[in-house]
C-alpha cells in the first residue's frame, strides 16, 4: 500500500472565469513571461535598453513554438500518421508535445531575425536570456503533470507520481516523477548560469552554451528514465543521442569561444542617435564607451577646448600673474634704494 506519492490532477485545464485554459498552455505561457522577464533584467545590467529582449522575444517564441512543435511530430509520427490515428491532431500543440530540441534550434532562427532588425549580437542576446529558458522549462514541465504523460519507471519512493488515467494506454499506477526531475534539474541549470556568468563574465554566447550543455547532462540521465514510446538507436532512446551530441557541441563552442573571443562584450546595443551608449559593469556604475569619447572628441572639434586644454590656458594664467607681481614688487624695492 502507498503511504505518499505525488497525485496527478484529475483534469488538465485551469478555470480563468468563462476562459478554460489547459493547465500544459498555462504553464508554457507563464514560463515564457519568466524567461523574458529575467532576461530583460540581465540586458539592462550588460548595457542594454529595457524592453529590446521582449521586442527580439515575439520573434524568437513564435519560431520556438513551432520548431518545437516540428521536432515532437517528425520524431514521434506514429501517434499522429499511423493506422487509426487523425492527423489533425499534429495541431492541437494545447494537448502536449514540444520538443525543447527543436524549440530552441527555430527559437534561435527568431532571435538571429529579431537581432538583426536591432543591429545586436545574438551570442550576447542568448547569453542574457539563459538562465531564463532554463526557468521557463521548470516551469513548463509541469504542464506534463496536467496531462499525465511523460513519467518514468513504476516506483514505489515516497515521491512517486501516481497516474490515474488509462488513456492512450497509460497504465495507472506510481512512476518515477520524471517531469519533478527535469524541473528541479532546470532550477539548478539556472543558478548554475547566473554564478558562472558573474564570477567569470561570461560572454558572446559561452552563458549560453553553459545552459545548453548543463540542461543536456541532466536530460540524458533523466530521459533515459522515462518509460514512454520513442525511438530507439543502438539501444538507447533518440533523445539520449540528442542530448549526447548537443552537450559535445556546447562544449566545443565554450572552449573555441574562449579562445577567439576571451572576456565579455563591452557594448551589447547599439545607441540611438544623439544618446551615448553604455556598458555594462558587475558594480552597476555605467562606463563611458567609444560612442562618449566620439562625441567629445565633436565637442573640441567645433572650437569648444577639452579638459586638458583649460587646464593648460588655467596654469599659463597664473604663472603670468605671478610674474607681473613680481616685477612690480622688484619695481618698488629699486625705488626705494
Amino acid at each position: 500500500m502507498d503511504l505518499a506519492f505525488i497525485p496527478s490532477p484529475s483534469r488538465g485545464v485551469v478555470e480563468l472565469g468563462p476562459i478554460p485554459l489547459r493547465g500544459y498552455a498555462f504553464c508554457i505561457i507563464i514560463g515564457v513571461f519568466v524567461a523574458v522577464w529575467l532576461g530583460n533584467k540581465r540586458w539592462i545590467a550588460r548595457g542594454g535598453r529595457p524592453g529590446t529582449v521582449a521586442d527580439i522575444a515575439v520573434w524568437a517564441v513564435p519560431f520556438g513554438l513551432v520548431g518545437g512543435r516540428l521536432y515532437h511530430v517528425i520524431t514521434d509520427y506514429q501517434l499522429y500518421f499511423s493506422d487509426g490515428r487523425d492527423w489533425v491532431d499534429a495541431f492541437k500543440i494545447w494537448e502536449g508535445g514540444l520538443g525543447i530540441w527543436g524549440a530552441i534550434a527555430l527559437g534561435a532562427v527568431g532571435a538571429w531575425i529579431g537581432c538583426r532588425r536591432r543591429g545586436i549580437p545574438l551570442p550576447a542576446w542568448a547569453d542574457a536570456l539563459a538562465p531564463g529558458i532554463a526557468l521557463a522549462q521548470a516551469i513548463g514541465r509541469w504542464g506534463n503533470w496536467f496531462n499525465q504523460e511523460l513519467y518514468g519507471k513504476a516506483t514505489d519512493v515516497p515521491w512517486a507520481l501516481k497516474i490515474t488515467s488509462a488513456e492512450d494506454g497509460r497504465v495507472p499506477g506510481t512512476y518515477h516523477p520524471t517531469f519533478l526531475y527535469e524541473s528541479l534539474w532546470c532550477i539548478g541549470v539556472a543558478v548554475l548560469v547566473i554564478w558562472a556568468d558573474r564570477r567569470f563574465r561570461l560572454g558572446h554566447g559561452r552563458a549560453f552554451a553553459l545552459y545548453v550543455a548543463a540542461y543536456c547532462a541532466g536530460r540524458g540521465w533523466i530521459e533515459y528514465m522515462r518509460v514512454d514510446d520513442a525511438h530507439h538507436v543502438l539501444g538507447l532512446r533518440l533523445n539520449v543521442w540528442t542530448a549526447i551530441v548537443v552537450f559535445l557541441l556546447a562544449v566545443a563552442y565554450f572552449v573555441v569561444s574562449a579562445k577567439k573571443h576571451p572576456g565579455r562584450e563591452e557594448i551589447v546595443e547599439p545607441a540611438e542617435p544623439g544618446e551615448a551608449a553604455v556598458s555594462g559593469s558587475d558594480s552597476g556604475s555605467p562606463k563611458l564607451t567609444k560612442s562618449s569619447a566620439t562625441e567629445a572628441k565633436s565637442s573640441q572639434d567645433k572650437g569648444k577646448p577639452s579638459e586638458a586644454e583649460a587646464e593648460a590656458a588655467t596654469g599659463a594664467d597664473a604663472a603670468k600673474a605671478e610674474s607681473e607681481a613680481s616685477s612690480d614688487e622688484e619695481a618698488g624695492s629699486a625705488k626705494k634704494s
